[in-house]
This record gives C-alpha cells, structure tokens and sequence, in this order.
C-alpha cells in the first residue's frame, strides 16, 4: 500500500482549500438544501460539516493501512490487497467522471469511492465472521457523504466502487483455516478492547443522521 502518497495528495489538498476556501465556500451553499435527516449543531452547523468532510478524507491511508493490517494477520492479503489497491488507485488516478472536481471536493468524490469498497469488503466479512474486517464503522458516513455529494452522481459513484469490486473476492477466501484462526482471536479481550477505539465516525465529529424507524 502507498498510502504515504494519499496522505501527501491530501495536504495538497488541504492547502489548496486553505487558500482559496473552495470546498467551505461549496458546503455552506449546501446547507440549506441538506436532507433533513442530516442532523448538524445549529451553533455551528458550517464548522461541523466542514470538519466532518476534512476527516472523512483523512482516515482513508488510515483506513487502508488497517484493513490490510487485519487482512495479513488473518492469512488473506493476497486476496484483499488488491481490492484496498484499488480504493488507492482512485484517489492516485481517479476515474474521469471526477475531473471537473478540484481540491478537497474532489477528494470528496474519491474518499467515498474508497470508504465504499472497505464498506463493502466488511460487510463481508461480517456476513462469513459475525464481525467487519475492521471495527471503524462508516455506514452512516457513507450516508451522509452520498447526500453531500449529490444524486445522481453519488449514485455513480456507487456503481464505479461495486464494479471495481465485483468478481475480485471470492466467497471460498472465508472457508481458510487461517481465516477461522483469526475469527477466533476476534473475542480475545484485547482485540475487544482495542476495537472499542474505533468509533462511528459520524458521531465522533458531530454530525448525525436521523434514519426512520
């Protein structure tokens, strides 16, 4: 994984919004036209929401790193690694339907790509373990950056990320006795423990969803 080159695409990035403000000035226009089941602070609904996209960008050389760190322990890098490259292939070279994107709004586009292929890999996983490949729950940010960005593109998106996915992990990768070694290392005390430091990201920044009941 070179996630040391997404993490110095992302501070280009980041210095870009810093000094033209490109992104702030995209989220505040689309305040007003929010879901309404996006639920933000009203104190500081522009900062939140800004905040929340600057990290939603960020974890993603985190994210990676994790979920190919967990994949080597449970014996099955080979077969998840080239999925987690191509989460990295679309922020290095993102897909043309992103090109007339720029700064962190572009990297928008392509951390939701990212997030939305370990999404799918962990759910997975947790069809075939009873638990994610990794513990950092991204569903409802998912949600949140999908309305962010905007149908039909978002939907786009979705259909980018399933395609790159399909036929690249098979189902017999859940069947390895290394896998089933590792499952059972997942009610290990520790690894509860440590699993516990990986919040929802939503949450964590502030910023919720409010689904139907």
């Amino acid at each position: 994984m070179n996630t040391v080159a997404l993490r110095e695409l992302i501070q280009r990035a980041q210095a870009h919004e810093a000094s033209t403000g490109h992104l702030d000035r995209l989220l505040r226009v689309q305040l007003d036209r929010l879901h309404p089941t996006i639920r933000l602070p009203e104190d500081d609904a522009a900062g939140v929401l800004a905040r929340f996209v600057a990290a939603y960008i960020e974890e993603v050389p985190d994210v990676l790193d994790a979920a190919n760190s967990v994949a080597r322990d449970a014996g099955i890098e080979a077969q998840i690694k080239p999925v987690l490259k191509v989460a990295e292939h679309f922020f290095l070279s993102p897909p043309s339907l992103v090109d007339s994107h720029e700064g962190l709004d572009a990297l928008l586009d392509e951390a939701y790509l990212a997030h939305r292929l370990v999404e799918e890999v962990n759910d997975r996983y947790i069809a075939h373990l009873g638990q994610p490949l990794i513990p950092f729950d991204t569903t409802v940010a998912n949600l949140i950056a999908h309305q962010l960005i905007g149908e039909p593109f978002a939907n786009q998106l979705d259909e980018a990320a399933h395609h790159a996915l399909e036929g690249m992990l098979d189902e017999r990768v859940f069947e390895q006795q290394s896998v089933q070694d590792y499952r059972a290392k997942l009610s290990d005390p520790q690894v509860v423990s440590a699993w516990r430091n990986w919040p929802c990201l939503s949450r964590k920044l502030g910023v919720e969803l409010a689904l139907p009941a």
